[in-house]
């Protein structure tokens, strides 16, 4: 009954965020998954209680251990910034490597994480 209120100018995101009280992260889900959103209210608060979330598959354990792909090295300056984006810093697994299991993951997400710390740290500076 909230979602189907008229709305006036208030944009659909500002409806779910304030009548339905969704945060942020699970309207960008919304937006990422099943555009285009419903214009029906039962049609979207169906949608909102069983989002569908495609993938591409599984991956056999060995694989699956920790993610693959992400941010491309040669997107990155030597700071861990963004070239596209100056002022954002990658690190940990946002970052495209892969390693064995058994600490190296954590160890570089530690490291990565000063890395790109310092690196920011001296862009604000």
């Amino acid at each position: 009954d909230r979602l189907a209120a008229p709305r006036g100018k208030a944009s659909l995101a500002n409806r779910l965020r304030k009548r339905l009280g969704l945060p942020p992260a699970q309207i960008a889900l919304l937006n990422e998954f099943a555009r285009p959103l419903p214009q029906h209210a039962t049609a979207l608060a169906a949608l909102i209680k069983a989002l569908p979330v495609r993938h591409s598959g599984l991956r056999p354990l060995d694989e699956a251990i920790s993610t693959a792909g992400g941010v491309r090295q040669d997107a990155l300056d030597g700071a861990l910034m963004l070239k596209a984006l100056p002022g954002v810093f990658c690190a940990g697994e946002m970052l495209d490597w892969e390693a064995p299991t058994g600490g190296y993951l954590l160890t570089a997400c530690l490291a990565t994480g000063r890395w790109a710390g310092r690196g920011a740290a001296a862009y604000l500076a």
